[in-house]
């Protein structure tokens, strides 16, 4: 996670760092627990939470939107999954998240109607 958040400061400009361990432990928890705990979490479903953690959460000082897209995509395609949206819906859909204009249930929807089988 860090090398993700690293890798897009570097890339893109801001500021480095960990605003907050714990909110970031927490972030990553909420995944976890839920791929634990849910037999019937789906692959789409754990990839929202990952994001969702890290944009709400913010645990970074800069970047969260950005790890949190990454981080979606990234747990996807470790899963078999790509991620079929353009640029403009990614960017919506992150940022009607991050600022609370969508619910969890909605920004989970997003993703299973966005989510394919990679080929």
């Amino acid at each position: 996670m860090l090398a993700i958040h690293d890798a897009q400061i570097a890339e893109h400009g801001g500021a480095e760092g960990v605003r907050d361990l714990g909110m970031l432990e927490s972030a990553l928890a909420r995944a976890r627990n839920a791929a634990a705990y849910d037999g019937e979490a789906t692959i789409a479903q754990l990839a929202a939470l990952y994001a969702l953690g890290i944009i709400r959460y913010h645990p970074f000082i800069d970047g969260n939107k950005r790890v949190g897209l990454v981080l979606l995509e990234l747990f996807l395609a470790l899963n078999g999954f790509a991620l079929r949206a353009s640029d403009v819906e990614c960017y919506e859909a992150i940022v009607s998240a991050a600022g609370g204009q969508i619910t969890e249930a909605e920004f989970t929807t997003w993703v299973e109607v966005h989510a394919a089988q990679a080929n």
